[in-house]
């Protein structure tokens, strides 16, 4: 069983930076590919970014892709979303994501295996 813990979030003004990061338990970042998603009050969880177990492989979502930074730690165990530039569009629940290193299209939620509780990024304006 994997455990994902992410901490970070907070409430910041549009153009503020933050840094999420997501504890697994075990060796999974090293093994798994790691995922962000987020969800808005009233609309469905959406993928943010992911990044493949050897780090060769990351993709993000258009919205995101020249603001936020999606990284890991293997020693550490831990995978980070570095967000600029917060919009309040960028207002969510994010959460946490592990699935198998198999995964060919990371941007469907049903690949993934393993879901973090979520931490609330609120962005005002």
């Amino acid at each position: 069983q994997v455990r994902l813990v992410e901490s970070g979030g907070g409430l910041v003004q549009a153009g503020d930076s933050l840094r999420l990061s997501c504890a697994a338990s075990g060796s999974t970042v090293g093994t798994y590919y790691m995922a962000w998603f987020r969800q808005a009050p009233g609309k469905e969880r959406e993928f943010v970014a992911a990044i493949s177990p050897s780090d060769v492989y990351r993709d993000y979502d258009a919205s995101v892709a020249d603001r936020f930074t999606i990284s890991k730690n293997n020693r550490k165990n831990t995978v980070a979303l570095q967000m600029n530039v917060l919009k309040q569009e960028d207002t969510a629940v994010y959460y946490c994501a592990a699935g198998p290193s198999s995964i060919i299209d990371p941007r469907g939620n049903n690949v993934w295996v393993y879901w973090g509780q979520g931490t609330q990024v609120t962005v005002s304006s």
